[in-house]
């Protein structure tokens, strides 16, 4: 498993596409997906650095994160739709105050033969442009994942 993320943006209708493959097994990487975790993986190097993250993951339980990027901080916040541990997770999208341009993130976590893949739908942007940014953030931001999932895992033939 190389752990390499894959992303495409449907420009025209307003959504992308990622996946990913991790070394760890469909909990850990459900917990990663929304934990205090997102701080070391939601982040691409020069761009944007997610620095706190905090939800309440139930559905109709809020989420948000703040960072900076592009020089300039953000917040970001959303809602949870579905919550179906270790497998889905959906929630909405959108930057602080403003629940009128919202998207909505979907994550699939399947457990595959050599750990999980996890297959995201960003969809209901407005803008071409934010939907390209996105696309690459969340193929770096996958990258990343799958990084420190692998640092983390347990080695072959170990206890845990």
């Amino acid at each position: 498993m190389d752990g390499a993320a894959r992303a495409v943006a449907d420009l025209t209708e307003g959504q992308i596409l990622a996946s990913v493959e991790v070394a760890a097994p469909p909990e850990r990487v459900f917990r990663a997906l929304a934990s205090q975790d997102i701080v070391n993986w939601w982040v691409r190097p020069g761009v944007f650095d997610t620095r706190q993250w905090a939800g309440d993951v139930r559905v109709g339980g809020h989420w948000e994160a703040s960072g900076m990027g592009g020089r300039r901080p953000y917040s970001l916040e959303g809602a949870f739709l579905e919550v179906e541990p270790p497998r889905k997770l959906v929630h909405t999208w959108y930057p602080a105050g403003a629940p009128a341009a919202a998207t909505t993130v979907a994550y699939l976590v399947e457990a595959t033969n050599a750990g999980t893949r996890i297959t995201l739908r960003h969809s209901g942007f407005g803008s071409r442009e934010v939907c390209s940014n996105t696309c690459t953030g969340w193929e770096t931001s996958f990258e990343r994942l799958a990084d420190l999932l692998a640092e983390r895992a347990p080695s072959p033939g170990s206890s845990r």
